[in-house]
């Protein structure tokens, strides 16, 4: 009878225990208020870009084409907001942009496709990406409407990494960029499945080449986490101040803080400064910008703020 209750009062408490683990992560995932962010709209030249957070700092994104009200959205991890929100303001879905294949960003694929009552044409890079069915490489193109939306191959954080550029038909060409966990705003992602070399290329080369006015919509709010760092190296830059203090201002409302420019990130983004002095000087010297940029990530990986 002993043994009987015993078990009896283990599996109890087993069961709270689960329950009460459930909701921490559920907490930690959405916030205590239901979302780590607010939702946001940005207006550009022909477009319309929906913020909306997701999980405990991700964010999704929905690209409206302000003339035909048609709509992309870009790593929808969870499907049932940007449904939602597509009803809500009586949007036209066609299509799925996918930075790249962790569950995250990609997680939410296959359920969007089965909710959606249309067809989707799904994005991407890599082959792990769930449903996708349209694949593609650097320099693809295709359109939202009227916006024309370029691919960028940024490997590095995934070997299939792709960012979207997206510009009006008949505008300066500008627009937003659509990064994943390639570009953060101060920072950039780890080098899990690529090199120091391939980081450069993506930030250095072929994202730096953007019109330094176009948008950065990146994939998580990680900008004081990163700013703390850009500070760490470079403590003279007062720019970097000045961005964190307008950060946690932001941050205090739960206000998101994209997104920044192109123009913006040179300014301030250690990982886009590999060439400065002052950010070499901290990495120890060496003035081959790729090396600055392996040094740089290594010692992110363990900053703490």
């Amino acid at each position: 009878m002993i043994a009987s209750a015993w078990r009896s009062m283990a599996t109890t408490v087993e069961t709270q225990l689960t329950a009460t683990y459930f909701r921490v992560q559920k907490l930690r995932k959405v916030g205590f208020r239901g979302m780590h962010s607010t939702v946001e709209d940005v207006k550009l030249e022909g477009m319309e870009i929906k913020i909306l957070p997701a999980l405990q700092d991700n964010y999704m994104y929905l690209i409206v084409d302000t003339k035909t009200r048609e709509a992309a959205v870009v790593d929808p991890v969870e499907p049932e907001l940007v449904i939602k929100t597509l009803q809500e303001q009586q949007l036209t879905l066609s299509k799925v942009l996918t930075t790249h294949h962790h569950w995250d960003h990609a997680g939410g694929n296959e359920k969007l496709v089965k909710l959606w009552e249309k067809e989707l044409d799904v994005y991407g890079g890599d082959d792990r990406i769930g449903a996708l069915n349209k694949k593609v490489q650097q320099d693809d193109t295709f359109t939202i409407g009227a916006l024309n939306v370029k691919c960028l191959s940024t490997p590095c954080h995934t070997t299939g990494h792709i960012c979207y550029h997206v510009t009006a038909q008949e505008g300066s060409g500008k627009g937003a960029v659509f990064t994943g966990d390639t570009l953060f705003q101060g920072g950039c992602g780890r080098f899990f499945e690529g090199t120091p070399e391939e980081m450069y290329e993506a930030l250095c080369t072929k994202l730096s080449s953007l019109p330094d006015t176009t948008k950065v919509f990146c994939g998580h709010e990680y900008t004081l986490q990163n700013m703390s760092f850009a500070r760490h190296v470079e403590p003279d830059n007062e720019v970097i101040q000045q961005r964190i203090e307008w950060a946690k201002h932001r941050r205090a409302s739960q206000d998101p803080t994209v997104p920044s420019t192109i123009g913006e990130e040179k300014s301030w983004n250690p990982f886009m400064r590999v060439h400065e002095a002052s950010v070499q000087k901290h990495a120890g010297g060496a003035t081959d910008p790729i090396v600055t940029m392996g040094k740089l990530r290594k010692e992110k990986d363990t900053f703490k703020a």
